[in-house]
């Protein structure tokens, strides 16, 4: 442990959040690939609480939103703001989009419930594209793959979704909410969070990606607030301390909690209470004690750059991916001992992807839209 570091008196780069952002995002793409062979069963999964890397994004989101943007204010407007937001984001929504639109018609799986893929016509595919090249979710009379999902064709864009509200939120609001105001709001956010953990028949934290169900609209909006203001506040109140080697204590305690087991069945308290540790205890130590770290030696920083660089791009190309992956296995009753080699291949190639889709399209498309309309 070391010096205290007040973040309004330095804005430095966080190098070692880009880097976590990364891990998280890799960690996402192992979480979908073992979710394929654990069919259903939570005792089978191997990285078991990967879904809650959505939590830790909205948390690192908060922060990251707040440090960027709150001391902007006084010569930034709302329609600067949502200029930024829309450039930053938007383009690789778009191309994840596109990426789920060309690999549709290779996730065709009788097994899933995909039998009716070829028979979809090609209109309504683009259509449902097209829409969500907006965010905007989909209702059942164009839930083109028969998940119930916002976003048929890249269904985690549903956490886009809320993080475009968080973005409203942020600008509209609680931009201008004091310390007290916003601890009075995260406490309220947590103690919702808490309530949900011990009451949803899962015994888990997990959901969102619908609107046409109530319960997993509330989900989303319960899984958002607590971590986005969390964020919000860590950044305002202000205070690191330099610890040695934060990059790699925070991603070993990143992963190792999100691999943590299933604790006993669906409602067992214990697994309930260890979700609950994980988004309000343990996540917020972990960007506390990355934003804190320093990065010493040019490969460290490299390797944070590389992985900060394609988190997003993996995070929003992956999964069009992974259903080819997943219809293949299911067509050809696989375990994943039999097909772990393809499940490597379909990592390796979300990792590609998402690096040639940064390279090439997103850094791109950014720099002509930041001299267009910044």
């Amino acid at each position: 442990m070391g010096e205290v570091t007040d973040l309004k008196n330095s804005k430095p780069h966080y190098e070692i959040l880009d880097g976590l952002r990364g891990v998280a995002a890799i960690l996402v793409v192992f979480f979908h690939i073992f979710e394929i062979h654990s069919h259903g069963d939570q005792t089978k999964q191997i990285i078991n609480h990967g879904y809650l890397v959505v939590d830790f994004f909205f948390l690192l989101s908060g922060f990251v939103l707040g440090y960027a943007y709150d001391d902007r204010w006084g010569t930034m407007t709302l329609k600067d703001f949502f200029k930024r937001r829309v450039v930053r984001l938007q383009p690789m929504i778009i191309a994840g989009m596109l990426v789920g639109g060309l690999l549709f018609y290779f996730q065709d799986s009788p097994g899933l419930g995909w039998a009716g893929i070829h028979d979809v016509p090609l209109w309504k595919m683009l259509l449902v594209m097209v829409i969500g090249f907006t965010l905007v979710p989909v209702g059942k009379g164009l839930d083109i793959r028969g998940w119930n999902e916002m976003h048929p064709l890249n269904g985690p864009a549903w956490s886009l979704f809320f993080e475009y509200i968080a973005n409203i939120a942020y600008a509209l609001v609680l931009r201008k909410t004091s310390k007290i105001v916003l601890s009075i709001l995260t406490i309220i956010a947590a103690a919702i969070t808490i309530q949900y953990a011990l009451t949803n028949p899962g015994g888990n934290i997990i959901g969102g990606w619908t609107i046409d169900d109530p319960t997993q609209l509330r989900i989303g909006f319960t899984r958002l607030a607590f971590p986005f203001l969390a964020g919000l506040l860590l950044v305002r109140i202000g205070k690191l301390r330099y610890t040695k080697n934060a990059f790699l204590s925070a991603s070993i305690l990143l992963v190792a909690f999100l691999s943590v087991p299933h604790l006993g069945g669906d409602n067992n308290i214990w697994n309930r209470l260890f979700e609950c540790f994980c988004l309000i205890i343990l996540f917020p130590f972990i960007v506390w004690l990355g934003a804190g770290g320093k990065v010493h030696g040019k490969k460290a920083a490299s390797v944070c750059k590389f992985l900060g660089d394609i988190s997003y791009p993996i995070y929003i190309t992956h999964f069009p991916i992974v259903y080819v992956y997943m219809a293949w296995v299911t067509n050809n009753g696989l375990s994943l001992a039999q097909s772990w080699h393809y499940a490597v291949l379909a990592v390796i190639t979300s990792i590609t992807v998402a690096y040639l889709t940064m390279k090439f399209y997103d850094l791109p498309i950014r720099e002509w839209l930041r001299k267009k309309v910044l």
